[in-house]
């Protein structure tokens, strides 16, 4: 469960061992038991009080922009790695494994585009056959794909983003077909979104990427020591590999709240320069239905877990990766 602090003027505090909400619809206690997460937002505030309280329980803080980009996050000292996987995921990112691992990784991502893109409801045959060879080139990107050979990751890495920025593109233009009309966008827009669906998209993909984060800094891993994005300054790069499979499931959350009709103009607000963001309503209900969606349990690699937990044994699987090619070395 995470506490999600998105109302102007809401405060958490502590009360013995219970955080306490403040906010102009009163007080709220919450016992720790059960809460992995708290999530500040920008007019909103935490004392240091309540933050002892979650380091003390392992509950980790996470501070948001407006988009839902994590902006820094707090932690319990008990996490953190190890010399040995550090050493070991900088010698991985040099070597060939790496190659077959995102190779791996951008071939379940566009498998899993393909998966969702069957799942759309279509209304007529022309749709239906827009969708289906959009599905069809997806698969010719990974054909591609999986011909790659390298010896290292610089070898094959700017033919790896062209089949990944490929796929994508057509996998957006036929998502449409399963939104609304009225929602429906143009391209993806990100900074920032142009639309309610961008707008939901990038601020679930913002919640994503704090679990992935967070999964692997507690399972020993360095998230800024990148495989694939490797050359961004002071970004968690290890986090964007990580993610790209998983994105469908936010993806999959959003199409549904927009399907269902139940996004209000209460949800969002536009700018005076055609920007959307979400408003208080519409980050509470997609927290809710993300959170919902990653704690149910779901069959993956023969073992039933929730998908936050799935998450958790990639990130654990790709540390003892790491530390065991240190341990050859």
């Amino acid at each position: 469960m995470q506490i999600l602090l998105n109302t102007y003027g809401t405060l958490l505090n502590r009360d013995n061992e219970a955080f306490v909400v403040t906010n102009d619809q009163g007080k709220r206690r919450i016992p720790t038991d059960g809460i992995t997460s708290i999530m500040v937002t920008r007019g909103t505030s935490i004392t240091s009080d309540a933050v002892l309280l979650a380091i003390e329980h392992e509950i980790e803080i996470h501070f948001a922009d407006r988009r839902g980009n994590i902006q820094g996050m707090v932690w319990s000292h008990k996490y953190g790695s190890v010399s040995t996987i550090r050493k070991g995921q900088l010698e991985f990112c040099r070597s060939r494994q790496a190659v077959a691992w995102i190779k791996s990784i951008i071939g379940r991502k566009l498998h899993n585009q393909q998966a969702m893109l069957m799942m759309i409801e279509t209304h007529d045959a022309t749709e239906a056959q827009y969708v289906q060879a959009s599905i069809d080139h997806i698969e010719r990107c990974a054909e591609r794909l999986d011909a790659l050979r390298g010896e290292a990751v610089r070898d094959v890495a700017n033919a790896l983003r062209g089949l990944e920025g490929t796929a994508s593109r057509i996998y957006f233009e036929a998502l449409n077909w399963g939104i609304p009309v009225d929602n429906r966008f143009g391209e993806r827009s990100q900074h920032p979104a142009r639309d309610i669906a961008n707008a939901l998209l990038n601020y679930g993909y913002g919640v994503l990427y704090a679990k992935v984060e967070s999964a692997l800094v507690r399972a020993g891993a360095d998230p800024y020591l990148g495989v694939l994005h490797r050359d961004e300054y002071n970004r968690p790069v290890l986090v964007y590999d990580v993610i790209e499979p998983y994105r469908v499931w936010v993806d999959y959350v959003v199409v549904t709240l927009l399907a269902q009709q139940v996004v209000t103009e209460d949800y969002y607000s536009t700018d005076d320069n055609g920007a959307v963001w979400l408003e208080a309503m519409g980050r509470r209900v997609l927290v809710q239905s993300l959170n919902d969606y990653m704690e149910e349990v779901v069959k993956m690699n023969g073992l039933s877990r929730s998908r936050n937990t799935h998450i958790a044994l990639e990130a654990q699987a790709l540390a003892q990766k790491f530390k065991a090619l240190n341990d050859k070395s």
